[in-house]
């Protein structure tokens, strides 16, 4: 090992090399040698790295003040991390190595080449490891000078706070972990993007292929929403395309980094890809695929007719557990796989069904909806949950992933397509149409649905695979009684949010109405058993209630709302804790359902306050608690974290007594960036991975973790599985996601936490 040089060109690079290369560098020399187009490109070795901590004399000062760190103090990580980082900036490389960078960046052209400097972590890309996204990458670096910075920095950059933060938690000797450095030239992408080789959670020979214009990190950072291809390698064809609104592009930046910049009105809808174009990434992508064994997640990038591979990594393909969708409409013989596509909008909740159209333009409307029916409204609210409940599909005009309709849609396992724009105006009452839910399409007709492929002969000893344990908790979102067999079903480990204003809306009357009318006890009956029969799907597992959240343009619609206040935004009004707090019947109310729970044992109930913006209104609900006879000190009692405020003041809270907090995503997302969620003019720029919102999260999960209270997260965050992953990486105690992502996030988290341990068993191997 001591023989290896400083620097290596792809093609003298094999998979084995991966210790002194990278997972990066190791599969990039891989798909070199296989004849796969990948621009040319050399590591700077993880023994150069190491040359460099020893020749510089740096390596004992880095390590001894690592060894004197407390990486839960928070405010000494990042001091420590930053002053590493500056000794490892500062050192001069020494000259060996420095020539050999120079001379090697010179053989890629005479007049030097623009490239790309990325980080390639001695464990990363493989089935069950990963550093990805630790340390740095630099794009559009171009002469001497700044490639040699950009070496060190990607260097610096293995002692940034996370990566120290994550090692020390792992149990990872700083002194055995090295890094080296990916030099490849940079293609200017005309258009670019990533594709799976096959289908990633079926495992069916599908390419899809997403792509967007520019250089590819805009499909990467999930900026853009990408166009999106399905090549069957079957019949060697594009089976379904989505031509998305790409809103921007990242293009380089002069002679150093990048920028975003607006697309003209005609490139925003303009395909990205032709069927031709498709169909030669699919092949690419099959060679990888059948070179590594294992389908493939590739980052590629097209310039004129030029094709090239910036990137592969295996992908897990694990057929997920089917969960039963709702009952389907009445349906005609199929007219074949593909119709005539009527509207397209955003596949919100999985699953095709046809029926008849029922347009509802008002919750009066709800009366003629019929079981089977295709419900087609504006927005959904939850005054029609009822009429919900019935149909086999739902299509709005508006909304996105997080709205109303996309929750409970995706809860009752009914398809749903939303944000169509124009269904209600397109779209005729008593009209046959055929929804999918997973593409956002919707065709004329009683269209059937492919057969799914059948699935391969499993022997009887493996038909029953072990159930997947985690020691981070997969609990589940659930809003409706009768959903509460099929989220437990999933195997989750609770309940991470039930919320009860579906339970109150349901009823058609306000709480308000039930005590002027003296029908208190009625009133308290629902709920009690609304939420016994979630407790009952779940026993001896948490499930934690969250108290009534809604705003007054939901309660206005009914009986007793009447003179609910006219607010310009209610998302932003009298909703929530607050309400409950000015309104302390209704409250009561609910906190009798509570005790009444309590006392028969339900010992497994926590109590969820939303919308808490301040400590003092967490003292004072659970104040007016211990009044009503409740033993707060004993009972499980935690907040939402949707508001800003709440996650600056959460060690404040915490000493106010929460036992437990959990991230509101959706909305945390929305008052971070003053987006409405619900408003399709500005659902592009609705960014659940916006660095203010991560940062948010992280500071949050930190203090929960040093303090011992249980973080967690139940908004729509919760049911992706790239945020799941880095909120694992980031310590969160539990997530909580919608009943038909449980199996995927479970599967998801699993394999994030077997990289953490597969990384430190290597490390002290």
């Amino acid at each position: 090992m001591k023989e290896m040089p400083n620097v290596l060109w792809l093609e003298e690079i094999k998979k084995e090399d991966i210790i002194s290369v990278g997972g990066k560098g190791a599969s990039l020399g891989e798909m070199t040698a296989i004849g796969l187009p990948v621009p040319k490109a050399f590591v700077v070795t993880a023994q150069a790295f190491r040359r460099f901590l020893i020749e510089t004399g740096i390596e004992e000062e880095l390590f001894r003040r690592l060894e004197r760190l407390d990486v839960d103090d928070n405010g000494a990580l990042e001091s420590v991390s930053r002053e590493v980082q500056d000794i490892v900036l500062a050192a001069e490389m020494p000259d060996q190595i420095r020539q050999e960078i120079v001379d090697a960046y010179a053989r890629m052209g005479a007049d030097g080449t623009v490239v790309a400097v990325r980080s390639s972590a001695t464990a990363e890309d493989l089935p069950d490891a990963s550093f990805a996204g630790q340390q740095e990458t630099f794009l559009n670096i171009l002469g001497e000078t700044d490639l040699l910075d950009a070496v060190q920095r990607c260097w610096a950059s293995l002692y940034g706070a996370r990566a120290i933060y994550y090692r020390a938690k792992q149990g990872f000797d700083d002194r055995s972990v090295n890094i080296a450095v990916v030099v490849q030239e940079l293609i200017g992408s005309e258009k670019s993007g990533v594709m799976f080789t096959s289908h990633p959670v079926t495992g069916e020979p599908l390419t899809i292929v997403e792509g967007s214009w520019g250089l590819g990190e805009a499909v990467v950072s999930g900026s853009v929403s990408p166009d999106n291809y399905v090549f069957d390698l079957r019949s060697e064809r594009v089976v379904d395309r989505l031509i998305a609104e790409k809103e921007i592009m990242i293009v380089p930046e002069g002679k150093h980094g990048t920028k975003t910049v607006n697309l003209s009105a005609k490139q925003r809808t303009a395909p990205v890809l032709s069927e031709a174009e498709v169909a030669r990434l699919a092949t690419l992508g099959k060679i990888a695929e059948d070179h590594y064994g294992v389908p493939q997640d590739v980052e590629w990038a097209i310039v004129g007719n030029d094709f090239f591979i910036l990137q592969s990594r295996p992908i897990t393909t694990i057929k997920r557990p089917e969960i039963p969708h709702g009952g389907a409409g009445p349906a005609e013989k199929g007219k074949g796989a593909l119709g005539v596509v009527l509207v397209e909008g955003q596949g919100a909740s999985p699953g095709v069904a046809s029926g008849r159209v029922v347009i509802v333009r008002d919750v009066k409307d709800t009366s003629g909806v019929k079981d089977g029916d295709i419900l087609v409204t504006k927005m959904t609210n939850p005054d029609m949950v009822p009429a919900m409940r019935r149909v086999s599909a739902i299509v709005t005009d508006e909304g996105g992933m997080t709205c109303h309709a996309a929750i409970v849609s995706r809860e009752l396992g009914t398809p749903a397509v939303v944000g169509t724009k124009k269904a209600t105006k397109l779209l005729k009452d008593g009209q046959i149409v055929t929804v999918d839910g997973e593409k956002g399409l919707i065709y004329d007709g009683a269209v059937q649905a492919p057969a799914p492929a059948a699935a391969p002969a499993i022997a009887p000893a493996a038909a029953a695979a072990a159930p997947v344990i985690t020691g981070t908790l997969v609990k589940v979102n659930v809003s409706l009684p009768e959903a509460a067999q099929r989220a437990a079903a999933t195997g989750a480990d609770g309940v991470g949010l039930l919320r009860i204003e579906h339970l109150i809306l349901g009823l058609a009357k306000t709480p308000g109405w039930y005590i002027e009318h003296g029908e208190e006890e009625t009133f308290i009956a629902e709920l009690y058993g609304g939420i016994k029969t979630v407790l009952d799907a779940f026993p001896g597992k948490p499930v934690w209630v969250r108290t009534l959240d809604a705003p007054t343009d939901e309660f206005r619609n009914m009986e007793g709302g009447e003179n609910e206040p006219i607010e310009h935004n209610p998302m932003l009004g009298w909703r929530g804790i607050r309400r409950d707090l000015r309104s302390p019947d209704q409250f009561r109310l609910q906190v009798e359902a509570f005790k009444r729970l309590w006392a028969a044992g339900y010992n497994n109930l926590g109590v969820m306050f939303p919308m808490v913006n301040h400590p003092g209104e967490f003292v004072e609900a659970r104040s007016m608690m211990k009044e009503w006879g409740v033993d707060v000190e004993n009972a499980t009692l935690g907040v939402m974290i949707e508001i800003p405020s709440s996650a600056i003041l959460i060690e404040d809270f915490i000493r106010a007594g929460i036992r437990f907090a959990s991230f509101g995503t959706n909305d945390l997302i929305q008052y971070t960036l003053a987006i409405d969620r619900n408003n399709e003019h500005v659902a592009e720029m609705y960014q659940p991975r916006h660095p203010a919102v991560l940062r948010l999260i992280d500071y949050a999960i930190g203090v929960c973790r040093e303090n011992g209270v249980e973080c967690s997260i139940c908004g729509q965050a919760g049911s992706d599985p790239d945020m799941v992953t880095w909120l694992v990486e980031h310590g969160i105690s539990s997530v909580s996601a919608n009943i038909d992502a449980v199996p995927r996030i479970r599967e998801t988290v699993a394999r994030k936490e077997q990289q953490i341990l597969l990384d430190a068993a290597r490390r002290n191997a």
